[in-house]
């Protein structure tokens, strides 16, 4: 988090010969980011996925992906 600003996130990603700088801005919503040491916690892949799309990450269950409309 960069300044406050809930709604960008940053991100460093090895990739065996260098870095990739990642950069993501939410249009709408803002990620739910630790603000201390005490709400630091490790996530699950799904959990990383909601986080990624600004959901919350205590969500119970999300919605299944759409993968495409079929036409009856």
């Amino acid at each position: 988090m960069s300044g406050g600003q809930r709604d960008r996130i940053k991100g460093l990603y090895w990739e065996r010969d260098g870095f990739i700088l990642l950069y993501k801005r939410l249009e709408q919503g803002a990620y739910q980011w630790p603000r201390t040491e005490n709400e630091v916690r490790q996530l699950t892949p799904q959990q990383y996925r909601w986080l990624m799309e600004g959901l919350k990450v205590e969500q119970l269950k999300a919605h299944r992906p759409v993968d495409g409309l079929r036409i009856i």
